[in-house]
């Protein structure tokens, strides 16, 4: 599996003696961004994918790709937010929703960042893929003024369709699902196909072996029922509270992941909390040692949840993406959302034992029943026979791909309608960008800070300022049940 910014070579495993098969031409692009690990997983494994059938797949991060390093500063804006302003962003992502996408300041700062994506496209490239609403948003321009002239296929990867993710110019997109099929229909999309999850191989349901050797091996009760408690690679949202609630009801013993949030873990530590896992590659374990997976933000987790057959419920989701994906889970019969704590342990109870996991288990795998004909890599490299062939060999390195500013375009680059081609830039006008994507990122950051004062004044919320200052945990804002025997 490839890093962002790298190449998946399907010739890579065929040198011998210093020598390579020849390569096929052509590769697909596939273009997301580091917020959280939803988008990119799904990239990841498309490009596994697409690399099997003997085509190069490249991936880059738009974050990378934004000017003046703001794509970082943005993505740790965002994370900032959803830790300790969730408030905010669930009115930023209402007020986007109502309108149909973004502001002028957002448009701006996706605007300056067009070229430096078409210049990372390499010359044999026959279709790129989106899995991230900015770069949908990106691509889409630059195939709509013809800069951009093969295929754009965006790849849904939420259950529920904001408006972001539909965006004029993109030539397809990808549902997993009919239910963000229909949002996305819906929301004006012209060409929307469902062609099921990507998830990685090793998610595949367990046996009663598969489940015995997987609690051993992690030190896990080896007969209690197991609710395996996620919260994405951020560990977000009342992680704790969740822990807490699941202990008290008696149901299942919590088994929480905090991805990369260390503190997070120490604190559940520290609250009485036995079975603790911070980042970890072997999740199909954890899956298949558990009896029902209990999370805030239906994500990817979700989909390779369905994959293993363990059945999900949704509850204390956060703000924005996580109570639309909620909502759309429940639609397809494929997660519980469990909106009252009363419901808790009956739910639970229901999915680990009872027919409403059964049923769940039946809608998960059916969701992965779609061949290689009609799953989403076989739907880009239809894509990509509809692509003219690229006069330029492509360039074989591990490194993102640029055209040289005094290279002439390659056939899938076009400049202007006006055909005249566009100068190089000089030291004047790269200021003049770099101040433009500054003065974008600044009116985001000062949209998003007055939408947050106006919430806290209108709703007079006493821990939402010191949230912002940092000096609290989101789980504080609500006090947690506490674990028998702790204190919280």
């Amino acid at each position: 599996m490839s890093h962002v910014g790298e190449t998946v070579d399907p010739s890579s495993a065929d040198a011998v003696a210093g020598h390579r098969r020849p390569t096929p031409p052509g590769r697909v692009v596939i273009v997301s961004a580091s917020m959280g690990a939803g988008h990119d997983g799904a990239a990841a494994e498309l490009a596994r994918r697409i690399a099997a059938t003997g085509m190069n797949a490249d991936r880059q991060d738009l974050l990378d790709l934004m000017p003046a390093r703001l794509g970082r500063t943005l993505g740790n804006g965002y994370h900032r937010l959803l830790v300790h302003a969730p408030w905010a962003y669930q009115r930023i992502y209402s007020s986007t929703e109502q309108a149909g996408g973004t502001g002028p300041a957002a448009r701006a700062l996706l605007r300056a960042a067009e070229q430096r994506v078409l210049e990372t496209l390499p010359a044999d490239t026959r279709a790129v893929v989106s899995t991230y609403p900015g770069a949908s948003r990106i691509l889409g321009a630059l195939r709509l003024d013809g800069r951009l002239t093969v295929p754009v296929l965006t790849y849904l990867t939420d259950f529920s369709v904001h408006p972001l993710w539909v965006a004029p110019g993109v030539d397809t997109h990808l549902a997993a699902h009919a239910v963000p099929a229909a949002q996305a229909r819906a929301l004006g999309a012209a060409d929307v196909r469902v062609s099921g999850p990507v998830t990685d191989p090793r998610f595949t349901p367990g046996g009663p072996s598969e489940r015995s050797a997987a609690r051993t091996r992690l030190g896990l009760p080896p007969h209690a029922p197991l609710a395996l408690l996620v919260a994405g690679s951020w560990g977000v949202g009342p992680v704790r509270r969740v822990a807490a609630e699941i202990h008290a009801c008696g149901a299942a013993v919590p088994v929480v992941v905090c991805g990369r949030n260390e503190a997070l873990a120490e604190r559940l530590r520290a609250d009485g909390v036995e079975h603790v896992v911070g980042w970890t590659d072997d999740m199909p374990s954890l899956m298949h040692a558990a009896d029902v997976l209990v999370q805030n933000a239906g994500g990817l987790t979700s989909l390779e949840a369905f994959a293993c057959g363990l059945p999900v419920a949704s509850y204390r989701c956060i703000p924005g993406h996580g109570l639309t994906n909620a909502a759309a889970l429940d639609e397809a019969g494929l997660a519980a959302w469990i909106r009252d704590p009363s419901d808790l342990a009956p739910d639970l109870a229901d999915l680990i034992r009872g027919p409403r996991g059964d049923r769940q288990r039946t809608a998960g795998f059916a969701l992965f029943t779609s061949n290689s004909d009609t799953g989403p890599a076989a739907a880009i490299l239809r894509a990509c026979g509809t692509a003219s062939t690229m006069s330029l060999p492509a360039a074989r390195t591990g490194e993102p791909q640029r055209r040289p500013r005094d290279a002439a375009a390659p056939d899938h680059v076009r400049t202007r309608p006006s055909g005249a081609p566009r100068p190089p830039r000089g030291p004047g006008a790269r200021r003049a960008m770099r101040r433009l994507a500054a003065t974008a990122a600044m009116a985001c950051a000062l949209w998003a800070g007055g939408v947050g004062l106006g919430v806290a004044a209108t709703h007079d919320y006493p821990g939402l300022l010191r949230a912002i200052d940092h000096r609290i945990d989101p789980d504080d804002m609500t006090p947690a049940p506490t674990v028998e025997g702790t204190q919280p």
